[in-house]
């Protein structure tokens, strides 16, 4: 009786403090993806060389994307990693916009602007035109900075640097110089090693033409900075599409576009590492910003880089003529992975309090600003490929697994009578209490460690239906065993419970052991089935313990347990009685 009474008090606490709605909202368990509807989104990590990353760096992402997605207000989100190159987030709700750029790297690198040059693909074609002046995006500057326009057309090309990772790989990744060589041909090949600068001769443009046919991912990603910045055919729209992690070393130049405007960017000497907050606002123009607040030694670096781009005297100086500049000032570019966010002009040292400026949106700057908060990725990934599953579907899975269920308990009941008779009402009333814990459990789980109830979770609980069915069957049989040795029935519950118990605590063992291997070692809809599978084992011992054994021992105690018609144990006291007569 205490033992019910306990059971009952724990779902009227969940009922009376389970937070807020009406008593069915408050007993209603946290349903999973597959149950009510909802998205899974699919990352695929991508690397330079094509090969799977670091399972430490992985593991890494994984939990930045975890804090990432919870940051957005996504509630129920599971982010687990499947194989070896694979992150999912699965969301039990419609959350495509905010988990749109959940798994962008957002490594962050401040580099001083070289050189500007046309990147539209206009510079390609080999007729003369009028010349148009590349100008970098008329962007706010960091305060308190104020915005300039470039103008001119490119001049001087920059001093060569070693390309930004040639190493040769098999398949897929970065190609080797001879490979690239090979690709475009001989011809074009040396003539681009010989640029001095962005060609404008008919006949040299025309003899680059190879390079248009190049694959943005990573065979124009495997060209040195140089080549990619004076080689007229490798617009901006091939280069947003290199592979992630392209220009993720700040040790060595790249070239990047801020809208259509190539620019070749010296080495970074800031980076995302060294802000320590960013936070969006909202200027009086009504544009949106991402305030930066840097370390102390980021302010330090942010100082020089910001009094080197306005003195513009420390090799290699940017080109005053190509960006229009009167005053000789440079331009500091914000490069997030492989694109340029804004590139203004710096006209005074700054110190601590800078900000990042652009076309954001409300929800892209404060997505912008979490990433930097949260820190970069040490992966990059893939553009994520998301899957939408419907509500009705899941309404559908949920009816079918309660079915099951349903369908389940009422079999084994129905044998428990037919078989056991009397003693099928302690199976029956077991079960009962069994899935009053299992679903005060789901409830208070859900609400204190966010656990969802998916269709391997149920599956998992009718699972358990067959490992509660053979506890039932070991006592009962050792029961007729110990009447079959002459104990009288009364004398024979206690016994059969002392001889039954050990062999219930090993199968019930057998069957955890394998719910907490299948949960450690696995995951998604396997490791939904394990928990399921182990939390029900656990509650069926309980109840095996608590429930099971004192019922038998207050049925003992009743003339119909005595009862060879009654009691299911018809045959056995039969034959007992005739043993003694």
């Amino acid at each position: 009786m205490a033992f019910l009474g306990a059971i009952f008090v724990i779902l009227g606490t969940i009922v009376w403090f389970g937070g807020s709605g009406s008593w069915h909202e408050r007993l209603h368990p946290r349903l999973g993806l597959d149950l009510v509807g909802g998205t899974r989104v699919t990352l695929l990590a991508s690397t330079k060389d094509g090969k799977a990353p670091n399972r430490t760096d992985l593991e890494q992402a994984r939990k930045v994307i975890e804090e990432r997605v919870n940051a957005r207000g996504v509630s129920e989100a599971e982010v687990v990693i499947e194989g070896d190159q694979y992150i999912v987030i699965s969301v039990a709700s419609q959350a495509n916009a905010a988990l749109k750029d959940v798994g962008q790297a957002s490594q962050l690198f401040f580099r001083k602007v070289i050189n500007v040059a046309d990147g539209s693909g206009a510079a390609a074609q080999p007729e003369p035109a009028p010349s148009a002046t590349p100008t970098p995006s008329a962007s706010a500057t960091p305060s308190p900075a104020a915005s300039g326009s470039g103008g001119g057309a490119p001049m001087a090309a920059p001093t060569p640097t070693p390309s930004a990772g040639a190493a040769t790989t098999q398949g897929k990744g970065l190609l080797s110089e001879d490979q690239l060589k090979e690709k475009v041909g001989a011809d074009a090949w040396n003539t681009a090693k010989g640029l001095t600068g962005v060609p404008t001769d008919p006949a040299t443009i025309l003899a680059l033409s190879k390079f248009s046919t190049l694959d943005p991912r990573y065979e124009v990603a495997s060209l040195s900075p140089e080549m990619q910045f004076n080689i007229p055919q490798i617009t901006c729209d091939m280069l947003n599409k290199r592979v992630p992690g392209a220009i993720s070393d700040p040790k060595v130049r790249a070239t990047a576009c801020d809208d259509s405007t190539k620019e070749y960017l010296d080495v970074s000497k800031v980076a995302g590492t060294d802000i320590d907050k960013a936070s969006p606002q909202l200027e009086q123009s009504g544009s949106r910003v991402v305030a930066l607040t840097f370390t102390g030694d980021g302010t330090s670096k942010w100082t020089d880089l910001t009094k080197e781009a306005v003195n513009n005297n420390v090799d290699p100086k940017c080109e005053q003529a190509a960006l229009g500049q009167d005053k000789g000032h440079c331009l500091v570019a914000a490069v997030l992975d492989n694109k340029v966010v804004t590139s203004p002009e710096i006209l005074s040292v700054l110190t601590t309090n800078s900000s990042i400026t652009g076309n954001f949106t409300a929800q892209s700057a404060k997505e912008l600003a979490d990433n930097l908060n949260f820190g970069a990725l040490a992966v990059s990934f893939e553009s994520p490929q998301s899957q939408t599953i419907t509500a009705t579907l899941g309404a559908q899975y949920l009816k079918a697994g309660l079915l099951a269920a349903g369908i389940g308990m009422l079999l084994v009941i129905i044998y428990s009578f037919f078989y056991y008779r009397l003693l099928g009402s302690v199976i029956f009333l077991s079960l009962i209490l069994s899935g009053l814990l299992t679903f005060g459990m789901l409830v208070f789980l859900g609400r204190t460690m966010g656990f969802t109830l998916t269709l391997a979770g149920i599956a998992g609980f009718i699972v358990s239906l067959g490992v509660a069915a053979d506890s039932f069957v070991i006592y009962f049989e050792r029961l007729k065993d110990e009447i079959r040795e002459g104990r009288t029935p009364r004398s024979a519950v206690q016994r059969a419970w002392v001889r039954a118990r050990k062999t219930i605590l090993t199968a019930n063992a057998i069957s955890l052991m394998a719910a907490i291997i299948l949960y450690l070692f696995s995951s998604g809809p396997v490791a939904g089935f394990a928990f399921a599978l182990g939390l029900a084992t656990v509650l069926d011992l309980i109840v095996v313990f608590l429930f099971r054994y004192p019922i038998m021992a207050l049925f003992a105690q009743t003339p119909a347990f005595l009862s060879p018609r009654v009691s299911g144990l018809g045959r056995v006291l039969r034959d007992a009685k005739e043993q003694k007569s």
